[in-house]
């Protein structure tokens, strides 16, 4: 169970970070044909995007949502593949570790 206002303190790059973490877990899982490993993490993803998406109010990440659900639950209808959401989520991991994520 999470910390929710654990959770709501943390910057949105650092929650993002977290929930690709998940992301990764899901990824990683899945290529290991490990299905309740998978199911295990994305619930978990999803309960995290959950908590940001009632704090934020973010439409983009109702729609980030409705890609994770279509591409690991449903028929992958966005044609989205692992390795985009690997650098989606890298992103704001490299940025919740006070990186620049282009390098520079």
């Amino acid at each position: 169970m999470v910390d929710v206002e654990k959770w709501e303190k943390m910057p949105l790059s650092v929650q993002m970070g977290n929930i690709g973490s998940e992301i990764n877990r899901v990824i990683h899982w899945e290529k290991l044909g490990k299905k309740e490993e998978k199911e295990n993490a994305l619930w978990r993803a999803l309960e995290l995007l959950d908590l940001t998406i009632n704090q934020t109010k973010s439409w983009e990440l109702l729609r980030l949502r409705e890609m994770i659900c279509d591409k690991f639950l449903g028929e992958n209808s966005y044609n989205i593949s692992s390795d985009f959401f690997k650098n989606y989520f890298l992103q704001f991991y490299l940025i919740g570790k006070g990186l620049n994520p282009s390098g520079k």
